[in-house]
This record gives structure tokens, C-alpha cells and sequence, in this order.
């Protein structure tokens, strides 16, 4: 079969480019005719190869998260759907993969986070950025030196009986379980298997993974899993990261917050949520300056001091 043709068929049940796609699409060709060795000339595997991932934008555009496979002996490209649970499952791989490598840190030392955050304000469409940076303790026994959305803090050691839920301690984290049926259970705060305790599950995953903080090996990848195996999550198309990359959306039904993923490489983007400013009006409190925003992991390591960088 020649390529033309496969990728006809290929196209046939795919619903047809939006303007957004078709101009991605052709972005990527420029891109492509640079970087060949001989300008101007691409092979016909390239160009059918373009074709298709411009096909497969359309096809996730269309509503659903598509994967290319193979079929047998054919050569024409199979487009499966995912799920949102099959989408976690395949995050969780990517972040086992990502993670190997990272040094384990000692209790001395600090973990140094960068996080960039974008708000867009729903009236006036006003956005403001920001670029935290973080050093944390690693047990909590020395002080850290923690930015939140612009402003310094300066945490003092942790006392004996102080709590915080759910721990940034990389020496707290790394004693979660990594199982993902035990760490649903953690997340629940509960017994059972109640709508209730899923959304707590939800959004407490969420805020586990909000930061700053540095995972223990495994754990980001069990907190994916255990999201896959909470009923009634779902996709949410079209999301942009806090770096304006594209990204897929894991969310849960009236949870203010969703995970962002890379559709095409299912890294893990950040975290989107919708929040408000709470203003005293007439004697009473009230949700004004609705707002959405986006966080995203820019950088993360290991570093002897406060003030150094990986």
C-alpha cells in the first residue's frame, strides 16, 4: 500500500482539521523542510509522517486522546482511544522513567523547586505571572526559604508536634507507600468507598502534587495510578500549561482542580485550577475575582544550601 492511500484511509474516520490543527500541522512541515540536510526536499516518509500527526491533532481535538498502532501486517496507522485511567497509566510510566537518575537527597540538605504560575482573571482577561523558587529542608530539622507567588517566606525547623498535610519533608514523603490501592486509601482520609471520599482522594492527589516538592522515587507515578482507579474521572481538551504548551486534563466532577498532561508524551504539564479572592461586602464574606490558573514545575534538584541551584 503507498502512503497516499494509507493515509487516506487513515484519515477517513478522523474528523476533519480545525483552522488551530491545520496550522500546527503546517508549522511542523517548516520546521521539518529546515532541519533536512537537503532544504527543500522531503522524503515521502517524512511528509506522510507529518500528515498523520497533523491528522491525529484533529482526532484530539474532536474529543478524544488518540494513540498510533499497528495492525496486524498492514501498514496503515491505528488510532486507539484513551481513557483517562489509561492516560494516568501511561503517566505514571513516563514519570518512572523521568525519575531515574535523581539524586537521593541526604537529611542536611535542601531540595530546590522553580515553579512558574500564570492566573487569568475571568473579568478582563487580565493575567499576572509569577516565578517562585524554593528551598526546602529535607527532614525539616534546618529552616527553609520558600517563594509563594512572588513573596518570601521564611519557614522556621519544624517543631516536634507540628503537622502539615500533605507533607513537602522529602524524609515524610518517602515513608507514603508507593502501592497505589494503599495510597488511594491514604488519600481517601476514610474507610470507604463513598463519591465523597473519591473527590477527597482527588483533590487531596492534587495538593500532594501542588508544591513545592520533590517526589521520593515511585511515589508521583503510585499518585497517577491511584488517581486511574477513582470512578468518574475525566478528559478536559485543550488546556494550556503555565509555559503555553497544549496539554490534556485530568479532572474530577466539581473539583476545582485537574492534572495537565503532554498528549503526545504524557509528561506530567501541572496543575489547573479555578479559584477567587474572598472580599467583605455588607458585613459578609463573599467569592469575588474569580480566576484561573495554571502551575507548572519548571525545575527541581538537590542542593547543599539555601541560595544554591542545581
Amino acid at each position: 500500500m503507498d502512503d497516499l492511500t494509507a493515509l487516506r484511509e487513515f484519515e477517513a474516520d478522523v474528523p476533519a482539521l480545525t483552522d488551530e490543527a491545520r496550522f500546527a500541522a503546517r508549522d511542523r512541515l517548516r520546521r521539518a523542510i529546515r532541519e533536512e540536510r537537503s532544504p527543500g526536499r522531503l522524503s515521502r516518509r517524512l511528509v506522510f509522517r507529518l500528515a498523520v500527526a497533523g491528522t491525529a491533532a484533529a482526532a484530539v481535538a474532536g474529543g478524544a486522546v488518540v494513540v498510533a498502532g499497528r495492525e496486524g501486517d498492514t501498514d496503515a496507522p491505528r488510532m486507539t482511544p484513551l481513557s483517562a485511567a489509561q492516560l494516568l497509566r501511561r503517566a505514571a510510566g513516563r514519570s518512572r522513567s523521568a525519575a531515574r537518575g535523581l539524586p537521593i537527597p541526604r537529611n542536611d540538605q535542601y531540595l530546590y523547586t522553580k515553579t512558574y504560575i500564570t492566573r487569568t482573571y475571568v473579568k478582563g482577561a487580565r493575567t499576572r505571572t509569577w516565578t517562585d523558587e524554593s528551598w526546602l529542608s529535607v527532614d525539616g530539622s534546618k529552616p527553609s526559604w520558600r517563594e509563594e507567588y512572588g513573596k518570601i517566606h521564611h519557614d522556621p525547623p519544624l517543631g516536634r508536634h507540628e503537622v502539615r498535610w500533605p507533607p513537602t519533608e522529602y524524609a515524610k514523603l518517602a515513608k507514603w507507600p508507593t502501592d497505589p490501592d494503599t495510597l488511594l486509601k491514604r488519600l481517601m482520609m476514610t474507610g470507604d468507598d463513598s463519591p465523597e471520599a473519591d473527590g477527597m482522594a482527588f483533590m487531596n492527589a492534587c495538593m500532594l502534587m501542588m508544591g513545592p516538592r520533590v517526589m521520593p522515587p515511585g511515589l508521583e507515578a503510585a499518585t497517577f495510578e491511584a488517581v486511574a482507579k477513582i470512578p468518574g474521572i475525566g478528559l478536559d481538551y485543550h488546556d494550556v500549561d503555565a509555559l503555553g504548551r497544549h496539554g490534556i486534563g485530568v479532572s474530577y466532577p466539581r473539583v476545582t482542580f485537574s492534572f495537565v498532561f503532554d498528549p503526545r508524551t504524557y509528561a506530567y504539564l501541572g496543575l489547573r485550577l479555578k479559584g477567587s479572592s474572598a472580599k467583605k461586602i455588607n458585613g459578609e464574606w463573599r467569592q469575588v475575582g474569580w480566576y484561573h490558573e495554571m502551575r507548572g514545575l519548571e525545575e527541581a534538584g538537590v542542593v547543599d544550601r539555601i541560595g544554591l541551584r542545581p
